[in-house]
């Protein structure tokens, strides 16, 4: 069993590549559809998080597939949803606005568990959240923390607020899918995925030329945000130590 403290470690480490995905997904998306970059990372992903989850978990397969359907619903939410919204987001504010708006995620996610799955937080908890949040937006700010409501926010920043939606939901689901490891379980939800986003691929296509950033960027976001960060984050989900209302509180 992890200790609590190993558990934070994996949620700071995974947001930490999460918010590489801003940077890195504002140069990919200049040369990509967000439809094409989603199916590219989890194409790229897949080859790597079965492995892994054979060697970390050795887990029942027969067992695993048994729960396609929840999969599914959490791969159509986390895996493509919040990818896909997330690149058309960047093709119209900058990466800065996108995590400024971001921001809000863990006290939206606070608030669902509250309400859905009945979590409790305590004063301490809720403190620190608060305190968490303001410190992100001093950080995003520089300082200036009215700058918030003078920032113009446009259809890319709207569109985040559905990103946040889309992932809450994610978060609060991944609570429900108790039987499943977790590496094995993103595994299957990203096949679950590139199965999904198949016909629009072959409709559409891949872009074939992409220039030497663009490939860092995908190669990037297909083994860190998809890999390590969905590993870590899934691991500290189903450890149970950390409630979904906490996990994200911890990139504050």
């Amino acid at each position: 069993m992890l200790k609590k403290y190993t558990v934070f470690i994996f949620l700071v480490l995974a947001n930490l590549f999460w918010a590489g995905n801003y940077v890195f997904g504002k140069f990919v998306v200049a040369e990509m559809t967000p439809i094409q970059m989603t199916f590219l990372r989890w194409l790229i992903a897949v080859f790597l998080l079965f492995p892994i989850a054979q060697w970390i978990e050795k887990p029942n397969w027969k067992s695993v597939w048994k729960e396609w359907k929840m999969l599914l619903v959490m791969s159509l939410f986390g895996l493509l949803g919040y990818n896909i919204l997330l690149y058309q987001a960047l093709e119209y504010t900058s990466s800065l606005n996108a995590a400024l708006v971001n921001a809000i995620n863990p006290a939206v996610i606070v608030v669902f568990a509250l309400i859905f799955l009945k979590e409790r937080i305590s004063w301490l908890n809720g403190a620190g959240l608060l305190v968490s949040l303001v410190g992100v937006l001093l950080v995003l700010t520089k300082g200036r923390l009215l700058q918030i409501f003078f920032i113009h926010y446009n259809k890319g920043d709207l569109l985040m607020v559905v990103v946040i939606l889309v992932w809450t939901i994610y978060s609060i689901l991944g609570k429900k899918v108790k039987k499943v490891p977790p590496v094995a379980a993103t595994a299957v939800s990203a096949l679950l995925g590139l199965i999904v986003l198949l016909p629009f691929i072959l409709t559409f296509g891949l872009s074939a030329h992409l220039s030497k950033s663009a490939t860092i960027g995908i190669l990037y976001i297909a083994i860190f945000p998809s890999v390590c960060s969905f590993v870590f984050f899934g691991i500290s989900r189903f450890v149970k130590l950390v409630p979904a209302g906490q996990g994200f509180s911890s990139i504050c």
